[in-house]
């Protein structure tokens, strides 16, 4: 076991497989305001941001009361309409169990709404597997330090016990920003290129690797 105390997961991405139901949910919002879809590219670029934050990026110059309009109508398809699936990553519920069973402090840091976050985690049976939780309406988005900040006064664990795993540069930048370390995954959002800029620890290919990693000897 390495000398970190505290793993704190991004969810979407990282732990889920749900790129494919926010391109559609979101996509379905714009066009129940009568914009244009957007290309899936450009959606996936935001995931993992908060859902605000997200939309200053893919309707920059929207008033209010359109973007008033998109959160409500992204919430109303991801929470009850859209049925694409977005099943967990293969081995992500075993392997999260494992590490918890190991003695690791287990967390969630996400872009997502709590109102969404408690139902997934309820859906995929992890609900019990997490000390602590938080997402971007509850807090600061990433890449600001925060939610890093708060599961890690909550939880009583230092920067340096801490590590952030996520598919984003998001999730590394915040890391940096809390002074914690990072691992990339890149089987997420963005690309392995992308992350590595951001100079993750390391960037896993697979979920399944991160058991490897983490029993790695720690370097002095």
């Amino acid at each position: 076991m390495t000398g970190f105390k505290l793993l704190v997961f991004d969810w979407d991405g990282t732990l889920m497989d749900s790129a494919a139901r926010i391109v559609a949910c979101f996509n379905a919002a714009i066009v129940d305001a009568g914009l244009e879809p957007l290309p899936d590219a450009s959606i996936r670029n935001i995931i993992g941001l908060g859902l605000r934050e997200a939309l200053d990026a893919l309707a920059p110059g929207a008033d209010i009361v359109l973007r008033e309009h998109l959160v409500d109508r992204y919430r109303h398809h991801f929470l009850y309409t859209d049925q694409t699936p977005s099943p967990l990553f293969p081995g992500a519920d075993a392997m999260v169990r494992e590490l918890g069973e190991q003695g690791y402090l287990l967390a969630v840091a996400t872009g997502k709404g709590r109102q969404g976050l408690n139902r997934v985690l309820e859906e995929t049976g992890c609900k019990g597997l997490f000390h602590a939780t938080r997402c971007a309406d509850e807090t600061f988005s990433k890449p600001h330090p925060q939610m890093l900040l708060e599961l890690m006064s909550e939880l009583c664990v230092d920067p340096g016990e801490t590590l952030m795993i996520g598919d984003t540069e998001y999730d590394v930048q915040m890391a940096k920003n809390a002074g914690t370390a990072a691992l990339g995954v890149s089987y997420g959002a963005h690309e392995r290129d992308r992350l590595l800029k951001c100079e993750p620890l390391a960037c896993l290919d697979s979920l399944a690797a991160l058991r490897g990693w983490l029993s790695r000897p720690p370097v002095n």
